[in-house]
C-alpha cells in the first residue's frame, strides 16, 4: 500500500509541477482545484501549518480513490443488468451501430440517449452511495414537520429510488422510463438523486459522468458479453453488499468476446 500511495503522490506532484510551470510561463488560469491549491500554498505554509503539500496531495488522492470505486461498481451493475435484459443490451448495440464509428469518443455521449438511460436506470436501482446524511443549518418546516437547527438527517436514497408511488414497477430494470424525459443526475429531481443534491451534491459528479459513460460505452462497443454457463443456468446473484459503496455480494463473472477491430 505504501508503494501505491507513493506512486499516486508522485503523479500528483508531477501535475502540480506542470501546472506551476505553465503559470510561470504565462499560461491562462483554469481556476480549478490545482490553481486554488497553488494560489494558497504559500499562505497556508505561513498561517496554517496543518495544510501543506502532503495534505493537498492526500485530498486529491482521496477524491480519485472515492471516484474510482464508485465508478467501477456502477459499471459492474450496468453490465450485469444488461446481461439479464437482452432486449436492453440489443438496443444499446443498435444505438452504437447508428452513431459510432470505429471507436468511442467523449463527444459521442450526447448522441447516445439510450446508453444514458441505461446508466440512469442502473443508478436508480443501485445507487453507489445508498444512504447519506445532511445537517440542518436552520430550523425549517418540511411538509408539516419541524426540523430543528443542527438536526442530522439521514437520507435513504435507495428507498427513494424504489418508491412505488413515484416509479412504475420500481424493482424492474427498465431504461425506457428515462427516455423522452429531462430527469437527470444533477439534483433537480428529488425522486432521482444518486449523487445527492443541493450545495452538498457529489463533487465528483462531472468526473463520474464522463468516465462512467466512456468506460461503459467502450466495454459494450468493443465486446459482446455473456454469462458463464453456470450463471446462465442458475441465474445471477443480485444480492447487494453495503460498504463504502453498494457492491454486488458476489462479484460479476462474465465472458467478453471482442467484436470490433480497434486498430
Amino acid at each position: 500500500m505504501g508503494k501505491l500511495v507513493a506512486r499516486a503522490y508522485g503523479i500528483i506532484d508531477e501535475l502540480l509541477a506542470r501546472r506551476k510551470g505553465g503559470r510561470e510561463a504565462g499560461e491562462p488560469r483554469k481556476d480549478d482545484m490545482l490553481d486554488v491549491s497553488l494560489d494558497n500554498e504559500d499562505e497556508w505554509k505561513n498561517n496554517n501549518p496543518v495544510i501543506d503539500r502532503n495534505n493537498i496531495k492526500g485530498l486529491i488522492a482521496d477524491l480519485f480513490v472515492a471516484g474510482t470505486d464508485s465508478s467501477s461498481t456502477a459499471i459492474e451493475w450496468a453490465i450485469v443488468e444488461l446481461l439479464q435484459n437482452p432486449q436492453s443490451m440489443q438496443k444499446v448495440k443498435d444505438e452504437f451501430r447508428r452513431v459510432l464509428g470505429t471507436r468511442t469518443e467523449e463527444s459521442d455521449i450526447s448522441q447516445l440517449p439510450y446508453l444514458q438511460a441505461v446508466l440512469k436506470e442502473t443508478l436508480r436501482l443501485h445507487p453507489s452511495v445508498p444512504m447519506t446524511y445532511y445537517k440542518a443549518e436552520a430550523t425549517v418546516e418540511v411538509q408539516g414537520y419541524i426540523i430543528p437547527k443542527g438536526t442530522n438527517i439521514i437520507l435513504n436514497i435507495w428507498a427513494i429510488h424504489r418508491k412505488p408511488d413515484v416509479w412504475a414497477d420500481p424493482d424492474r430494470f427498465m431504461p425506457e422510463r428515462f427516455m423522452e424525459t429531462d430527469t437527470n443526475f444533477f439534483g433537480k429531481h428529488p425522486e432521482f438523486i444518486p449523487f445527492g443534491g443541493g450545495r452538498r451534491i457529489c463533487l465528483g459528479l462531472p468526473l463520474a459522468y464522463r468516465m462512467v459513460h466512456m468506460v461503459l460505452a467502450s466495454l459494450l462497443f468493443h465486446f459482446d458479453w455473456k454469462l458463464p454457463e453456470g450463471a446462465e443456468k442458475d441465474g445471477v446473484d443480485m444480492r447487494e453488499k453495503y460498504g463504502m459503496v453498494l457492491h454486488k455480494e458476489t462479484p460479476l463473472k462474465a465472458l467478453a468476446i471482442e467484436t470490433y477491430n480497434r486498430k
